[in-house]
Formats: structure tokens, sequence, C-alpha cells
């Protein structure tokens, strides 16, 4: 994930507050019910000090889910030598296990298909990983592989997250990897 924390150490502290607050109030209600009020409460922090740091709730709720952005990109990239082409990495199937404590939260930023602002960072993340290890490679084909990553993957794990893909975590894991690994063999 691209997302740098402020140099004050207390800007950060205060950042990591408002996103413990937001996850734990997404936990009860849909992201579409949190109220900054109730927010800044849970965070024990003033609504202008929330308003210092995001410029709304769904910026703090793409920040606050930034992670599952780096455990995505992550767990693509968790293998080294051959990869096997019809089961997933570990890291792969442990990353969609792991998305269910927060799935309606994800669902809230990620529209099917792979849009939406959490969307938007999947792919711009994914993309940027993607197209540095084909360039390191050499690939000549590094942009265009490098988009259908990123757009195959983020399009995958929406539809899924959104009730559009049947499948457990595991299925969908090494379904999606095999998707991902024909993408690399085509070129």
């Amino acid at each position: 994930m691209s997302r740098t924390e402020p140099a004050d150490p207390r800007a950060a502290r205060t950042r990591a507050r408002l996103r413990a607050a937001l996850l734990d109030e997404c936990a009860l209600r849909p992201l579409a019910e949190v109220g900054v009020a109730a927010l800044v409460r849970r965070a024990g922090v003033g609504r202008a000090t929330f308003y210092v740091h995001y410029d709304g709730l769904e910026a703090l709720a793409v920040d606050a889910c930034a992670d599952v952005v780096r455990q995505a990109v992550d767990a693509l990239h968790a293998w080294r030598g051959r990869p096997d082409p019809v089961v997933a990495p570990p890291a792969l199937r442990e990353f969609f296990t792991g998305l269910e404590p927060h799935a309606a939260l994800y669902r809230s930023l990620l529209a099917p298909g792979g849009g939406g602002p959490l969307g938007r960072v999947l792919h711009r993340d994914l993309r940027a990983r993607s197209l540095a290890e084909r360039e390191l490679a050499g690939a000549a084909d590094a942009p265009l592989v490098a988009s259908a990553v990123a757009a195959t993957f983020a399009g995958v794990l929406a539809d899924w997250l959104h009730g559009l893909l049947r499948a457990g975590p595991g299925e969908v894991a090494d379904q999606v990897w095999q998707l991902l690994v024909a993408l690399h063999r085509s070129r």
C-alpha cells in the first residue's frame, strides 16, 4: 500500500485510533449508518481532529481497509520458484479466508467488477507491483499483463464478496490463481 503515515507520531496515533474506531463501528452496523459523531466518540478525538486527517468517512474507510490491499498484493506475490498452476499459494488462501470479519465494509467500498474507492486502490497497487516484477524479469508484455492481473484479481475479489461467485475461500483462491497463472503464460 502506498499510504504513508504523518511524520508526527501523535498524528499517526490519532489516525490509527480513527481507523480502529471505524472498524469497530462497522462491526456493529454498515458504513452507511456510521456517523462521524459516534466514530469520534469511540476514537476519543474531536470532530475537528477527524477532519484534519480525513475529508470524510469514505476516505477514512479506504485508509482503514488499506491493509487488506497490502495483504492481497503480498498474497499474490508470496510464491517463489515455479508456481503450482492449480493450487493457490497458502498466503492467497489465507487472504480469502481472513476477509470475513470486515466483509460488509469491503463490499461497501469495492463495487462488483472491482470498482469503487477500495477497488481503485487495489488495482493501482497490484498493477504497480505486478509491473515492477514483470519488468524486473524482462517481460516485454509487462504493462499489459500487469493491467490484466490487477483487473482480474480486483474483479474476482469484488464479485466474490458480493456473492456473484459461489465458492468457498479456498476454492475461489484456487480459481483466481489459475486465471492469473494463465494470464502470465498467455504472452
